[in-house]
Order: C-alpha cells, then sequence, then structure tokens
C-alpha cells in the first residue's frame, strides 16, 4: 500500500477504460454536511430524547410504529444538511467521467450532490432524499427541501403516511439499483477508488475484493483507517477535495470549470 503517488494513479486514470468510483459520507462532509456521529456529528450522545439509537430512530420500522418519531430526526437531519450543495470532488469525478465514458459512480449517500455535479452513470444504492412517496399509494411528489414539512407529512391522494425514497436502517436495498450494480460487477473495472466510506457494508466492499480478480487497482482516499485499508494499492489519507485536486493537477487537465479538448 503507497502513499500519495499522484503522478502514478494520474497515469492509471489514462490508462483505463472502465473506473468505478465508490463514495460515502466523507466526500459530502467537504460540503458541510455532518454525519450522524464522530467529528461534527449530530448524535455523538448514545441516544436520541426518546431514549433509543438514532438508527432505531430512522428505521422502516419505527416509520410503520410510529412515523412522528422518525419524521422529527429525518427533518432535523434535512435542516441541518438545507443549503449545502456539490463540492469539487464531486465535479472532478464527473470530469473524469466525460474522460472515460464507461465508468460508473456507486454512492452510497442520499443528497444527489453526484447527480447535480453532473454525474449520469449513477449507482444510487440508498436512494435519493429529494422524492417522497405514499406508503399507501405510492403516489410521488419531488421536494427540493423539507422546509414545508412540519411534522409527518400525509399524502394528498390517500392520507396515508409520505416517506422518502431512501433506505432506512433495517430495510431492503433498491432492485434496480442492486441489479445494475450486479450487471457492471460482471463487466468488471480497470481502476476503483474508494472514496469516503468506511466500507462497513459487503456491497461497498465487495468491488475492492473484487479488483484482483478484474487486475484492476484500488486507490483509497480517506483519513482514517477503514475495512479496505489494508487491501488497497495507494491510501490517500486525506480529504476527498484535497485528494481528488491533486490528482486533478497530476493529470493535466485543464481547469474544472474549463471544456475538455
Amino acid at each position: 500500500m503507497k502513499q500519495p503517488a499522484y503522478a502514478e494513479i494520474a497515469d492509471l486514470i489514462h490508462q483505463a477504460n472502465r473506473i468505478l468510483f465508490i463514495t460515502g459520507a466523507g466526500i459530502s462532509a467537504d460540503s458541510g454536511l455532518p454525519t450522524y456521529r464522530g467529528i461534527g456529528g449530530l448524535y455523538d450522545d448514545a441516544h436520541t430524547d426518546e431514549g433509543v439509537p438514532i438508527e432505531v430512530a430512522l428505521s422502516g420500522e419505527m416509520l410503520r410504529q410510529r412515523p412522528e418519531l422518525t419524521w422529527k430526526y429525518l427533518l432535523q437531519v434535512e435542516r441541518a444538511c438545507r443549503g449545502a450543495g456539490y463540492n469539487l470532488a464531486h465535479q472532478l469525478i464527473a470530469r473524469i467521467e466525460q474522460l472515460k465514458p464507461q465508468s460508473w459512480v456507486l454512492t452510497q449517500n442520499i443528497d444527489g450532490f453526484h447527480s447535480a455535479a453532473g454525474s449520469r452513470q449513477l449507482i444510487e444504492i440508498h436512494g435519493k432524499v429529494g422524492t417522497l412517496h405514499c406508503m399507501k399509494c405510492h403516489f410521488q411528489e419531488q421536494a427540493g427541501d423539507y422546509s414545508h414539512i412540519e411534522s409527518v407529512p400525509y399524502c394528498p391522494r390517500c392520507h396515508g403516511v409520505m416517506r422518502p425514497n431512501v433506505v432506512l436502517f433495517g430495510e431492503m436495498l433498491p432492485q434496480d439499483a442492486v441489479a445494475q450494480l450486479h450487471r457492471e460487477m460482471v463487466r468488471g473495472f480497470d481502476l476503483v477508488f474508494s472514496i469516503g466510506t468506511t466500507s462497513v457494508f459487503p456491497y461497498i466492499s465487495q468491488p475492492v475484493f473484487e479488483a484482483r480478480r478484474w487486475n484492476a487497482k484500488v486507490i483509497e482516499i480517506n483519513p482514517g483507517i477503514t475495512e479496505v485499508s489494508p487491501f488497497v494499492h495507494y491510501k490517500l489519507p486525506q480529504r476527498a477535495v484535497e485528494a481528488m485536486e491533486n490528482i486533478w493537477q497530476a493529470l493535466g487537465l485543464p481547469e474544472p470549470g474549463a471544456a475538455l479538448n
């Protein structure tokens, strides 16, 4: 496992046809989004006001039993994130996608920043917070933010409880996203980036382990040691924006706002 070697990583990008970017909360932390726990976390205490862990409050089972409790914390999380947007790391990933059109992004994040930054081949494995749907009749509506929601939102058609189109704790992953990931994994990748994720979920760490079978190199961008750190080829112990900016400069390409030739 090598420490920062931006020129070597830039060469790998130039040589690759298919690149997979796996991203987690760390990339959006550079946009000012808080995590649930840890440094800058919303819920550093052991339990919520109601005496349950935040993971229980934000679970599918709690939403069904006590929607007012789950929505209380959904609204808190959304309010803490409101007004934030994509950052340079999201932009540079989208720019590399333009250079390498067979590349994909697999993200755990529900903020929609990759899409807003220009990524098109995108697997949002945990869903996207900007869409609400009814739990009874499946009516859908788009929500730029939750400023219009005071407590539990109800469906205008059947008065069922509305919920965000995201995977809550204890819920199954969306089948279409899982199927898309499987299709791309079968095809394989030449290069894998793991950015800002602790990789505790098997479907997030699996591509790193599959890289050996693909004969692909793996670059991890994360200030801390994670589940996959012992298995990567390059470890950049930095935040996402800093590392991606250094890699972009090593690529020798125009500034992010300039056109690519």
